[in-house]
């Protein structure tokens, strides 16, 4: 979804505004009652937070943690009392929300000359990925949202994994944009015969940002291979000290001078991405792929063939592991055994010894002894083993414990 103009609340279905965070996730969710537990971190990033603005954060909550480039805050009974689309314009660059019955929010804000509505719009969704612009900034915001949700996190420390999206983002990367398509495919929130956007080079090669987001949208590996199977390799992504040296190195003096002073008058995060797309551009077209538009359901399938294959590849490879642990345990086997070889008369006079104690750790000591035997006359082909074994069962016939684990054995 799209928003211009002055920041607004999202308007549900039927058109009723839903207002607050903790409003719109118990319409999700279904609750009745107060939130169990919400986790909010907002970071800045261009710049820290005046002392003005610090105070300005804390008429909202007294107890949450706030410095210049952070307010962070969780909530067991009671909701986030600001906006966060307004603090997003007003304060911060990056947002996540963590709420423990599914919901997962990510927000990243950037100057709209790297990343405008145009650029999103093919990529935008109702719920998944929507973009709202405020003057010459734009807040994208990614939700995941999963009902039978299981296992959650606190929510520290996972958005200093996922900041390096934003400077991706600045320079030219969309990676992130497909995967916010991505996440509405999952949702169901598309039409099968529906075209994908266009798939941006790299998919296959995720930076450790995207990866992190990946893993707390929650989006389906074996979605996310289908979708990058059409997208071109990325050989710039990093680029080397030496790449870049050879670079710059035919580039006119007075052109490296302009950025050595923009370096110094601007903010880094604008220089280094127009640096970084020039040398994308001068490398590689960096465009998506030209391959043909697969449609959803196109998508879908090969997912679904994908998730046959990674299903079988785990059986094949839980096989071979259990083959293995077989094949080291009967080797073990063999080696103790071998040390008992011609201490047949000692093992059952043992027997009879650990018996008499009539305790029970005595009698499970007693039937691994008696397994021992029952091993050595197999591999010896020694035939006085059942004899022996029922004349031992005629004598200790009362203790019904021992007979018992003497059965379970397959004594």
């Amino acid at each position: 979804m799209l928003h211009g103009g002055p920041v607004a609340h999202p308007v549900g279905a039927a058109g009723a505004a839903l207002g607050s965070r903790a409003a719109l996730d118990r319409s999700i969710a279904g609750a009745t009652v107060m939130s169990e537990y919400q986790y909010y971190e907002f970071q800045a990033i261009d710049r820290s937070l005046t002392e003005k603005e610090m105070d300005e954060l804390r008429s909202y909550s007294t107890r949450a943690r706030i410095t210049p480039t952070s307010f962070v805050n969780h909530y067991e009974w009671g909701n986030f009392k600001g906006d966060e689309d307004a603090w997003m314009f007003r304060y911060f660059d990056a947002f996540l929300y963590l709420a423990n019955w599914g919901t997962h929010e990510f927000k990243v804000r950037l100057p709209s000359k790297f990343l405008d509505l145009p650029d999103v719009r093919p990529y935008c969704s109702r719920n998944s990925l929507t973009a709202r612009k405020n003057k010459d900034q734009i807040v994208l915001t990614f939700t995941s949202q999963d009902d039978e949700n299981e296992d959650w996190d606190t929510g520290e420390g996972i958005l200093s994994s996922l900041i390096a999206i934003r400077a991706e983002l600045a320079r030219g990367d969309r990676r992130v944009l497909y995967v916010g398509w991505l996440l509405a495919v999952q949702a169901d929130e598309l039409d099968d015969e529906e075209p994908e956007p266009p798939v941006p080079p790299g998919l296959g090669q995720l930076s450790a940002s995207l990866d992190a987001l990946v893993e707390f949208l929650r989006i389906d590996p074996d979605l996310l291979r289908a979708a990058a199977e059409t997208s071109a390799q990325m050989s710039t992504l990093s680029p080397g000290r030496n790449e870049l040296m050879a670079w710059l190195a035919p580039l006119p003096p007075a052109e490296k001078d302009t950025w050595l002073a923009r370096l110094f008058a601007e903010d880094t995060l604008s220089v280094s991405a127009e640096l970084h797309r020039r040398f994308v551009e001068d490398h590689e077209p960096g465009q998506p792929s030209l391959a043909p538009r697969r449609t959803i359901g196109e998508i879908r399938r090969i997912a679904e063939k994908h998730a046959v294959e990674r299903k079988q590849n785990a059986e094949r490879e839980a096989a071979a592991e259990a083959d293995r642990r077989q094949r080291k345990a009967a080797r073990e086997r063999a080696k103790r055994l071998d040390t008992l070889v011609g201490k047949e008369q000692q093992l059952w006079l043992d027997v009879e010894t650990l018996v008499a104690a009539k305790q029970s750790k005595n009698y499970v000591a007693a039937v691994e002894v008696l397994v021992d035997l029952r091993d050595l006359a197999a591999r010896s082909g020694a035939g006085d083993f059942e004899t022996l074994l029922q004349s031992f069962r005629s004598r200790h016939a009362r203790k019904a414990t021992l007979m018992d684990r003497i059965s379970k054995a397959g004594l």
